[in-house]
């Protein structure tokens, strides 16, 4: 994802905060002095302070100043240590940013920040329980977990990693996805964005450029979040007034030629919803290979903006995902589910963007 320059500017001042150099209630550098410290613009130290002050760590007084805040944004009785758990860390692309984020947010809050999966990779199920145990033994105060997608009985080992925390006393909050297949839903707390709202958004993009053939491509052994994207994109078929007369779904490889070919000599698709962009860039790459022109011929869109959906050729339309929001919701509601357990479970959706790109080029703009 791109690293934007008031980001050295709010690193920096988040790093002086958690040092104690400044005081809680006590003036903060002006902008024109982050402006000389950081070599940035005013509008660029503007941001990081604003930035600062929509996580409640700062206080602006029109014509004072700035203020690191008299309490901490979330209250905390002690310095809690949080736990990230999340089975295939550094190779999930839209989870890594929103763990990194996490870190950032709760070490601003005074937590301490444990990263599961950071030196042994989690493969299997056993692997995960091995790592629950360690953070059992280690007394974390809360658990932020995101669960198995991967793997065939994904449903039996999140559960049983779940209730072991939870027997534990260990609060849980959950990443992008829950327990279960779909429509089940746990008694956790879930963080993510409302997917079904999101595909609906994107395959309405593809029909108001003109495509009417639209399919659905994902992985095997899918995540819950999939069931709702295809169910999104279903819907938004339906409200546009069109009948599909073609089979919409395809589950398979989407790097493998053979897979690929048969969909498209089945359902003759001109348009292609990936249930995420790694799914769409391995697709693109086959129908390249398969001398299918993109967007001409199909369109293809994603999910999650990842870092490099702009390097693809060409560039791939897909559905944002607000990484710092959904962190900071993320530990504002791990913190409240730690001090208040008697909380009912809470779904919390973020808004995501419709990132419009070449890959979707309307058919009349092609003309």
């Amino acid at each position: 994802m791109k690293t934007h320059k008031y980001m050295s500017v709010f690193e920096g001042l988040q790093r002086d905060i958690l040092s104690g150099k400044f005081a809680r209630g006590k003036r903060l550098p002006s902008e024109t002095e982050l402006c000389l410290r950081y070599k940035v613009s005013r509008p660029t130290a503007a941001r990081a302070l604003r930035e600062l002050q929509q996580m409640g760590v700062i206080v602006r007084r029109s014509g004072a100043g700035n203020y690191l805040a008299s309490e901490p944004a979330v209250q905390t009785a002690k310095t809690h240590t949080l736990g990230i758990f999340v089975p295939g860390l550094g190779k999930t692309e839209i989870l890594d940013p929103i763990c990194n984020e996490i870190t950032r947010f709760a070490q601003t809050l005074g937590c301490a920040v444990l990263w599961g999966d950071a030196t042994t990779p989690i493969v299997t199920g056993a692997d995960a329980l091995q790592l629950c145990n360690e953070f059992i033994a280690r007394k974390v105060d809360g658990v932020f977990f995101a669960p198995f997608e991967s793997i065939p009985d994904r449903s039996h080992w999140n559960r049983k990693l779940a209730d072991k925390l939870s027997q534990q006393k260990i609060p849980l909050v959950l990443l992008d996805r829950d327990l279960g297949e779909y429509p089940s839903r746990s008694e956790f707390d879930l963080v993510g964005i409302d997917n079904v709202a999101a595909s609906i958004a994107i395959t309405t993009h593809l029909l108001e450029q003109g495509r009417k053939r639209i399919c659905f491509v994902a992985r095997d052994n899918f995540p819950s979040t999939t069931d709702l994207r295809l169910l999104g994109c279903r819907e938004a078929v339906r409200r546009f007034g069109m009948k599909a007369r073609h089979q919409i779904p395809y589950f398979g490889d989407p790097s493998d030629p053979r897979f690929v070919s048969n969909l498209l000599k089945v359902s003759e698709p001109d348009a292609i919803l990936c249930s995420n962009d790694q799914t769409a860039a391995l697709l693109m790459r086959t129908l390249a290979q398969l001398k299918r022109a993109i967007p001409d011929e199909i369109a293809v869109a994603g999910f999650d903006d990842v870092h490099y959906s702009t390097l693809l050729t060409p560039p791939l339309t897909t559905m944002r995902q607000p990484c710092r929001e959904l962190a900071q919701t993320a530990v504002k509601t791990l913190m409240e589910r730690i001090q208040k357990p008697e909380l009912p479970p809470r779904q919390i959706f973020h808004s995501h963007t419709l990132v419009m790109r070449q890959s979707t080029t309307p058919l009349e703009l092609q003309a």
